[in-house]
Protein backbone atom coordinates (compact mmCIF):
# COMPACT_ATOMS: atom_id res chain seq x y z
CA UNK A 1 0.00 0.00 0.00
CA UNK A 2 1.43 3.36 -0.95
CA UNK A 3 1.76 5.68 0.88
CA UNK A 4 1.41 3.42 3.87
CA UNK A 5 -1.31 4.38 6.37
CA UNK A 6 -1.47 3.10 9.92
CA UNK A 7 -4.47 0.94 8.97
CA UNK A 8 -2.30 -1.16 6.63
CA UNK A 9 -1.74 -4.52 8.30
CA UNK A 10 1.22 -5.52 6.21
CA UNK A 11 2.03 -8.24 3.75
CA UNK A 12 5.29 -9.81 4.82
CA UNK A 13 7.03 -13.11 4.24
CA UNK A 14 7.31 -14.74 7.70
CA UNK A 15 10.06 -17.07 6.43
CA UNK A 16 12.16 -14.68 4.34
CA UNK A 17 15.46 -12.97 5.10
CA UNK A 18 13.65 -9.88 6.50
CA UNK A 19 11.24 -11.94 8.64
CA UNK A 20 12.82 -11.21 12.02
CA UNK A 21 12.85 -7.48 11.29
CA UNK A 22 9.35 -7.32 9.79
CA UNK A 23 7.65 -9.70 12.20
CA UNK A 24 9.55 -8.34 15.20
CA UNK A 25 7.95 -4.94 14.72
CA UNK A 26 4.50 -6.48 14.34
CA UNK A 27 5.01 -8.67 17.42
CA UNK A 28 6.10 -5.67 19.50
CA UNK A 29 2.94 -3.76 18.58
CA UNK A 30 0.81 -6.80 19.42
CA UNK A 31 2.42 -7.18 22.84
CA UNK A 32 1.99 -3.48 23.62
CA UNK A 33 -1.69 -3.52 22.73
CA UNK A 34 -2.27 -6.74 24.72
CA UNK A 35 -0.69 -5.20 27.83
CA UNK A 36 -2.74 -2.07 27.25
CA UNK A 37 -6.00 -4.04 27.03
CA UNK A 38 -5.26 -6.57 29.76
CA UNK A 39 -3.25 -4.55 32.29
CA UNK A 40 -4.42 -1.01 31.49
CA UNK A 41 -0.81 0.00 30.79
CA UNK A 42 -0.50 3.41 29.15
CA UNK A 43 1.13 2.96 25.74
CA UNK A 44 2.23 5.01 22.77
CA UNK A 45 2.94 3.18 19.51
CA UNK A 46 4.84 4.98 16.78
CA UNK A 47 5.86 3.53 13.45
CA UNK A 48 9.22 5.08 12.67
CA UNK A 49 10.17 5.33 9.01
CA UNK A 50 13.75 5.77 7.71
CA UNK A 51 15.51 8.16 10.06
CA UNK A 52 19.03 9.50 9.61
CA UNK A 53 21.40 12.05 11.05
CA UNK A 54 24.57 12.56 13.06
CA UNK A 55 25.71 9.80 15.40
CA UNK A 56 24.62 6.97 13.13
CA UNK A 57 27.06 4.09 13.29
CA UNK A 58 29.22 3.94 10.15
CA UNK A 59 28.49 0.23 9.76
CA UNK A 60 24.82 0.13 10.74
CA UNK A 61 23.82 -1.07 7.28
CA UNK A 62 21.35 1.71 6.54
CA UNK A 63 21.41 3.28 3.11
CA UNK A 64 22.24 6.86 4.18
CA UNK A 65 25.20 5.90 6.36
CA UNK A 66 26.39 3.32 3.81
CA UNK A 67 26.36 5.82 0.95
CA UNK A 68 28.00 8.61 2.96
CA UNK A 69 30.78 6.41 4.32
CA UNK A 70 31.44 4.86 0.91
CA UNK A 71 31.52 8.31 -0.73
CA UNK A 72 33.85 9.81 1.88
CA UNK A 73 36.22 6.86 1.61
CA UNK A 74 36.16 6.98 -2.19
CA UNK A 75 34.74 3.46 -2.34
CA UNK A 76 32.15 2.23 -4.81
CA UNK A 77 28.62 3.11 -3.76
CA UNK A 78 26.55 -0.05 -3.67
CA UNK A 79 23.00 0.11 -4.95
CA UNK A 80 20.75 -2.91 -4.86
CA UNK A 81 18.43 -3.56 -7.77
CA UNK A 82 18.32 -0.83 -10.40
CA UNK A 83 18.18 1.97 -7.80
CA UNK A 84 14.60 2.90 -8.64
CA UNK A 85 13.19 1.68 -5.33
CA UNK A 86 12.06 4.60 -3.20
CA UNK A 87 12.49 5.56 0.41
CA UNK A 88 11.48 8.58 2.46
CA UNK A 89 14.11 9.94 4.84
CA UNK A 90 13.36 11.84 8.05
CA UNK A 91 16.06 13.84 9.81
CA UNK A 92 16.60 12.79 13.43
CA UNK A 93 15.68 16.20 14.93
CA UNK A 94 12.27 16.03 13.25
CA UNK A 95 11.79 12.46 14.48
CA UNK A 96 12.64 13.38 18.06
CA UNK A 97 10.15 16.26 17.88
CA UNK A 98 7.45 13.85 16.68
CA UNK A 99 8.23 11.36 19.45
CA UNK A 100 8.06 14.07 22.10
CA UNK A 101 4.73 15.28 20.74
CA UNK A 102 3.37 11.73 20.80
CA UNK A 103 4.50 11.21 24.39
CA UNK A 104 2.82 14.48 25.40
CA UNK A 105 -0.44 13.61 23.62
CA UNK A 106 -3.52 12.59 25.63
CA UNK A 107 -3.48 9.05 27.03
CA UNK A 108 -6.32 8.03 24.71
CA UNK A 109 -4.03 8.52 21.71
CA UNK A 110 -2.25 5.18 21.77
CA UNK A 111 -1.42 4.94 18.08
CA UNK A 112 -0.09 3.56 15.98
CA UNK A 113 1.01 6.84 14.45
CA UNK A 114 3.39 7.00 11.49
CA UNK A 115 6.38 9.30 11.91
CA UNK A 116 8.54 9.87 8.88
CA UNK A 117 8.99 12.07 5.87
CA UNK A 118 6.26 11.73 3.23
CA UNK A 119 8.56 12.94 0.43
CA UNK A 120 10.08 9.89 -1.20
CA UNK A 121 13.14 9.68 -3.38
CA UNK A 122 14.70 6.96 -5.53
CA UNK A 123 17.71 5.35 -3.89
CA UNK A 124 19.80 6.14 -7.00
CA UNK A 125 18.88 9.82 -6.67
CA UNK A 126 19.92 9.74 -3.01
CA UNK A 127 23.30 8.36 -4.09
CA UNK A 128 23.72 11.17 -6.65
CA UNK A 129 22.90 13.83 -4.03
CA UNK A 130 25.44 12.35 -1.61
CA UNK A 131 28.08 12.22 -4.35
CA UNK A 132 27.45 15.90 -5.12
CA UNK A 133 27.43 17.01 -1.46
CA UNK A 134 30.63 15.10 -0.62
CA UNK A 135 32.43 15.92 -3.88
CA UNK A 136 33.23 12.22 -4.14
CA UNK A 137 34.32 10.53 -7.35
CA UNK A 138 32.95 7.16 -6.18
CA UNK A 139 31.32 4.97 -8.80
CA UNK A 140 27.81 3.56 -8.51
CA UNK A 141 27.79 -0.24 -8.64
CA UNK A 142 24.65 -2.31 -8.84
CA UNK A 143 24.01 -5.61 -7.07
CA UNK A 144 20.95 -7.87 -7.14
CA UNK A 145 17.99 -6.67 -5.11
CA UNK A 146 17.70 -8.74 -1.92
CA UNK A 147 14.68 -11.00 -1.62
CA UNK A 148 11.60 -9.31 -0.13
CA UNK A 149 13.20 -5.85 -0.22
CA UNK A 150 10.34 -3.34 -0.56
CA UNK A 151 10.29 -1.29 -3.75
CA UNK A 152 8.50 1.64 -2.09
CA UNK A 153 8.50 2.88 1.49
CA UNK A 154 6.66 6.07 2.22
CA UNK A 155 4.53 6.92 5.25
CA UNK A 156 1.13 8.54 5.23
CA UNK A 157 1.52 11.04 8.10
CA UNK A 158 -2.05 12.37 8.05
CA UNK A 159 -2.68 11.20 11.62
CA UNK A 160 0.52 12.82 12.89
CA UNK A 161 -0.46 16.09 11.21
CA UNK A 162 -3.96 15.95 12.66
CA UNK A 163 -3.31 14.67 16.19
CA UNK A 164 0.23 15.89 16.87
CA UNK A 165 0.40 18.96 14.64
CA UNK A 166 3.63 17.42 13.36
CA UNK A 167 5.43 17.09 10.09
CA UNK A 168 9.11 17.16 9.16
CA UNK A 169 10.66 20.60 8.65
CA UNK A 170 14.29 19.79 7.78
CA UNK A 171 14.82 19.15 4.08
CA UNK A 172 16.80 16.20 2.80
CA UNK A 173 19.83 18.18 1.58
CA UNK A 174 20.08 20.21 4.80
CA UNK A 175 19.92 17.03 6.87
CA UNK A 176 22.41 15.24 4.64
CA UNK A 177 24.88 18.13 4.95
CA UNK A 178 24.74 17.86 8.76
CA UNK A 179 25.10 14.09 8.57
CA UNK A 180 28.04 14.30 6.15
CA UNK A 181 29.76 16.82 8.46
CA UNK A 182 29.36 14.37 11.32
CA UNK A 183 30.79 11.46 9.32
CA UNK A 184 33.72 13.58 8.12
CA UNK A 185 34.67 14.17 11.75
CA UNK A 186 33.91 10.63 12.90
CA UNK A 187 35.93 8.97 10.14
CA UNK A 188 38.87 11.34 10.69
CA UNK A 189 39.02 10.45 14.40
Amino acid sequence: MHPQPESYRGNVNPLGPRACYDEGKRCAETLFFDYHRQQNVRIKVVRIFNTYGPRMHPNDGRVVSNFIVQALRGEDITLYGDGSQTRAFCYVDDMVDGLIRMMAAPAELTGPINLGNPHEIAVSELAQIILRLTGSKSRLVFRPLPKDDPTQRCPDISLARTHLDWEPTIGLEAGLRRTIDYFCSALAA
